[in-house]
């Protein structure tokens, strides 16, 4: 699919710092996310299987180079985080839930802007472009069950 959103993150991802790499997986995340909403909504179980199995392969890639020498309780936080999104994800994906897929793109959305924070500080040129959030997620109804991966 070669879209300009696409060619946009493609430009983005070049010469991107670490920090701001981490952003653009948390914003295809969370694109993954709302479209396994849509999905549900239409009932497209092999689309909204794809899309969750993206979000956990990213999941996966954010998840790898945590570094627990270095950031110990910061890694140890997003290792929580990870773990309990991508179970959250399983438990999705066996009961179709968008008001649980809602849920999730609110939680994404909590740590992406933690990382748009850590971004601005180490280059105070960042756009409010990247805060930008993805529409047509707002509607969603809610979950009943779910873990919380504040604590």
């Amino acid at each position: 699919m070669t879209d300009a959103r696409t060619t946009y993150r493609e430009n983005d991802v070049r010469g991107a710092t670490a920090v701001r790499l981490v952003v653009l997986l948390y914003e295809q995340i969370i694109q993954d996310l709302t479209q396994a909403a849509q999905a549900i909504e239409q009932n497209d179980i092999v689309l909204r299987t794809k899309l969750i199995n993206h979000a956990i392969l990213v999941i996966g890639h954010l998840q790898s180079p945590l570094d627990f020498d270095q950031g110990c309780k910061v890694a140890q936080d997003l290792e929580h985080f990870y773990n309990v999104l991508r179970q959250n994800l399983v438990q999705v994906q066996f009961f179709p839930s968008k008001a649980g897929i809602q849920q999730l793109i609110t939680d994404v959305l909590a740590v992406r802007e933690a990382w748009i924070e850590v971004e601005r500080t180490e280059s105070p040129s960042v756009t409010t472009a990247a805060r930008a959030v993805p529409s047509g997620t707002a509607d969603l109804e809610s979950q009943p069950v779910r873990l919380d991966w504040k604590g």
